[in-house]
């Protein structure tokens, strides 16, 4: 039986409004908060790229390990970052009012942060060639990693729904344990945070 044209125009434009929503989400500065994806028998799947997944990531505690490849071709992780502070920031979309303020804090506050021996690796959802242009486009000096599937994400504990990561940072400190981790983040001051908490 075939649909009336008025019923499949106002589903069409329920689902425009919805992308349209959920896009604008991922702009502002604290996207809504998702479930971290789990397996259909409700167990977190198998961790990938040598990463290990924590039960709960906090303060003190070793950090979960992983090991990515950037946007550059750099791999970037915890094994990596031996001896130096590892800043990984998640955020949800390239070029988007709230995480280009973001990122570009963080490359005016470089000069600092690399002084303080910081590994700085920013993680969203966006591929590594959205991430190429970004980072050519504002000039970024760090490292970007494209997590598509979400996987990384969930091993930190941080919410990821429909390709968009929730904004949060963590700091982990040179002996491998997480020094600091912001649930909550506000783009105007992060970046000075950032460096505070390294120094």
């Amino acid at each position: 039986m075939m649909n009336h044209p008025h019923t499949d125009a106002r589903r069409c434009l329920r689902a425009a409004l919805a992308g349209v929503a959920l896009f604008g989400a991922a702009c502002s500065k604290d996207p809504p908060a998702a479930t971290p994806t789990k397996s259909g028998d409700g167990a977190s799947t198998q961790p990938t790229n040598a990463e290990t997944t924590a039960a709960e990531v906090k303060e003190g505690t070793t950090a979960p390990t992983f090991s990515r490849k950037a946007h550059d071709g750099v791999a970037v992780g915890t094994g990596e970052a031996k001896g130096k502070y590892l800043v990984v920031y998640f955020y949800p979309k390239d070029e988007t009012p709230g995480c280009t303020k973001e990122a570009c804090s963080f490359r005016d506050a470089w000069n600092d942060l690399s002084k303080q021996n910081v590994l700085l690796v920013g993680v969203s959802g966006d591929d590594d060639a959205s991430h190429k242009a970004f980072a050519e486009h504002h000039k970024l000096p760090f490292h970007l990693v494209a997590d598509v599937d979400g996987s990384l994400a969930k091993t930190f504990g941080v919410p990821f729904n429909a390709g968009f990561a929730a904004r949060q940072t963590f700091i982990i400190a040179p002996d491998g344990t997480v020094k600091k981790i912001f649930r909550s983040v506000d783009v105007t001051t992060h970046a000075a945070e950032i460096a505070a908490a390294t120094k």
